[in-house]
């Protein structure tokens, strides 16, 4: 990381970044060419390991992409904001918070971890607990994503 300054180190930090973020996007690599999806998110973070769970229908490409090729990367950011550079056009910058990572897919198979992972889903997208049955699992896929070791950054107004 260039900038050292804005590093975030703690995980207590790290985990209110990934809480407001909302929107993981994914990047895959699909015959050798970058290939990007946002998407909503639950999430695990723990020892500085993060586990996402997302959901997806249960055929298209980013499927088959992931079958071909599960080693992914992940950012994430919040909390941004226009800083103004006044009449000096390279002055200007943003304000931001930001989780990047690479990380393995996995496609779930396993119901109780796919009911696991919807309830993550919708309590990090909606602050709310969900009971999500087995007949609910059957129409989705559930992607999860190992990210072993996440970097964060984050740049405050001056």
């Amino acid at each position: 990381m260039r900038r050292i300054d804005r590093a975030v180190t703690d995980n207590r930090q790290i985990q209110s970044i990934i809480e407001k973020s909302k929107v993981v996007h994914l990047g895959m690599i699909d015959d050798g060419r970058p290939y990007v999806v946002p998407m909503q998110y639950g999430f695990v973070f723990t020892g500085g390991q993060l586990t996402l769970y997302l959901h997806s229908a249960k055929e298209g490409r980013k499927l088959d992409v992931i079958k071909k090729n599960p080693r992914v990367f992940i950012e994430l950011e919040t909390d941004v904001a226009l800083v103004s550079g006044g009449e000096v056009p390279c002055k200007y910058s943003s304000e931001y918070a930001s989780v990047m990572g690479d990380g393995t897919a996995v496609l779930v198979d396993d119901v109780k971890e796919k009911i696991f992972g919807l309830k993550l889903m919708m309590k990090t997208q909606t602050g709310r607990d969900f009971e999500i049955s087995e007949q609910m699992t059957k129409s989705v896929a559930v992607i999860r994503i190992d990210v072993p070791c996440v970097t964060a950054k984050s740049r405050a107004k001056d």
